[in-house]
């Protein structure tokens, strides 16, 4: 005959689809009842207009009628009572007040940031983080460039947060957590605010949105070494800067200023990436459009490594207008592979556990 206990185990394994954690964890199960074969449970919404509550209903049906013994289960769909809110917010976050990161720090921070725009930096970001992802780690992506939100698009991803007692949950997809100011204003609409309002938004995309654990945070800033940069640069002190320029004097010339705000805010360059270094023919040949070795120049004049270099090719302009970035939607490919390699070098800056010592 099936007990309470099995139906608890069962739930356990049942995990809310936007955070990501059991829902006996969060405290969403508040009564489960048997009558023979016939199971009835009470879950509790994070928030009345919960987009995902079919598929809650969904998994904890499924759950539970796969145990032995069990004919029917009926899901009676509550929400939490705002107190109940305020303690799983506390809980998750593990603070009262705002500080950076709810719950657990990133284990790497990586600003991507270019000295002018139109160097594919936006491109970079989104292709790199579904291929961090591919490759098994924890992936979350700040869309920092408010004036130039692209992310959204490049990933495919649209839609509004859920948002829990003023804690934002970052949409999700190919394995990577992101949140955007595009996914907050209407999809034409245009973004003008001062540096104050810039300085908040950002912040709070640090304070306030519940990323979980996460083996990397990657921020796509806005060109240049202005106010998002500067916010970013003061509240991220252990971040590590990536830029990204093509092989142009022009690129090159610009780029070196995000060495000035790096040096100003003590942050480490952790290297350079060349976007649009050549154009490669069916025959093999490779054009050097922008010409050639800018980023290798940059690189060597900063003292860090040039981590790859990026073709440039129709597939990527393709797979960013159908949000599907080359990566892993053509990973096989010679600039799939790029990207895997670029990937792996990255992962190799993550901290390492300390070995126990007996």
């Amino acid at each position: 005959m099936i007990s309470e206990e099995q139906i608890w185990k069962a739930l356990e394994g049942v995990k809310d689809p936007e955070l990501g954690i059991s829902i006996v964890r969060l405290g969403m199960v508040k009564n489960v009842g048997m009558e023979g074969g016939k199971v009835a449970i009470d879950i509790a919404l994070t928030i009345s207009g919960c987009p995902l509550r079919e598929k809650v209903e969904k998994d904890v049906t499924e759950a539970v009628i796969a145990l032995d013994g069990v004919r029917t289960v009926a899901v009676n769909l509550g929400v939490m009572a705002k107190e109940e809110r305020d303690e799983l917010v506390a809980q998750l976050t593990g603070r009262k007040q705002s500080q950076l990161f709810a719950g657990q720090r990133p284990k790497k921070v990586i600003p991507i940031a270019s000295g002018k725009g139109g160097v594919g930096k936006s491109t970079v970001t989104a292709n790199l983080a579904v291929a961090l992802a591919a490759s098994g780690y924890k992936v979350g992506v700040i869309d920092a460039d408010v004036y130039g939100f692209s992310i959204p698009q490049m990933l495919g991803i649209s839609g509004r947060p859920t948002v829990i007692n003023q804690m934002i949950i970052p949409l999700e997809k190919d394995g990577v957590k992101v949140i955007s100011i595009g996914f907050l204003v209407a999809e034409d609409a245009s973004v003008i605010w001062r540096g104050p309002m810039l300085h908040k938004a950002i912040t709070q995309f640090m304070t306030d949105v519940f990323w979980g654990e996460l083996d990397f945070l990657l921020l796509d800033l806005p060109p240049g070494t202005g106010d998002v940069s500067i916010t970013v640069a003061q509240a991220l002190p252990e971040a590590e800067i990536l830029i990204v320029t093509t092989p142009q004097k022009a690129a090159f010339n610009v780029a070196a200023r995000i060495s000035k705000l790096a040096e100003v805010a003590h942050l480490k360059i952790m290297g350079v990436v060349e976007n649009m270094s050549y154009f490669q023919t069916p025959q093999g040949e490779k054009i050097h459009i922008f010409g050639k070795g800018g980023g290798r120049e940059l690189a060597e004049k900063l003292g860090v490594p040039l981590i790859g270099e990026i073709p440039i090719e129709v597939e990527i302009r393709e797979g960013s207008d159908r949000g599907e970035p080359v990566s892993i939607y053509r990973k096989d490919s010679a600039t799939g592979r790029l990207y895997g390699e670029i990937a792996r070098k990255l992962a190799a800056t993550l901290p390492q556990p300390a070995l126990a010592v007996s």
